[in-house]
């Protein structure tokens, strides 16, 4: 038999589980990104142009009541999830700079598709209003509909997604 010097994906999962059910407990709120993300650009926006900021409705809702986006609990959760990977990687002795990709492709091109790829699921996720980890895995996690429906379009529109850009991996 092979030793996978990976974690067993069952084990990941229950883990994964384990994690969700502690946020809910603890906080009250399931695991999510995407609300992170648009947090951290809202500040970055207050940051070059507070003015701006101030006087558009949609910026301006960051900053009642001397509040700033960056205190929100989600932007602590992506910089947990940005260290705890760090340090991960360094324990694991696996951190190192490598593009996974098909040798059938350039580097560039590989990094343009990853970026468009990522571009394409942010915008997606702020249309859905919140990313998989938020609208399904959370959705999911507390028998929502709209948690089911997310995880099978997530599913299937990467399913059929694949298809055309299989040559990028393969």
């Amino acid at each position: 038999m092979i030793k996978s010097k990976y974690m067993n994906p069952y084990l990941a999962g229950v883990l994964l589980g384990m994690v969700l059910l502690a946020a809910m407990f603890l906080s009250g709120r399931g695991l999510g990104a995407s609300g992170g993300i648009k947090d951290t650009v809202v500040a970055v926006v207050g940051a070059v142009d507070k003015q701006h900021a101030m006087n558009t409705p949609y910026y301006s809702k960051y900053y009642q009541n001397g509040e700033h986006p960056l205190r929100n609990w989600l932007t602590l959760e992506i910089f947990g999830m940005v260290v705890g990977g760090f340090l991960s990687g360094a324990l694991s002795h696996r951190l190192k700079f490598k593009i996974e990709k098909s040798p059938k492709i350039s580097n560039r091109k590989r990094l343009l598709f990853a970026f468009l790829g990522g571009l394409f699921f942010v915008y997606g996720a702020q249309l859905a209003r919140g990313c998989t980890s938020g609208a399904a895995l959370s959705g999911m996690a507390v028998l929502s509909v709209a948690g089911f429906v997310t995880m099978a379009a997530i599913f299937g529109s990467a399913y059929f997604f694949a298809w055309f850009f299989r040559k990028l991996w393969i």
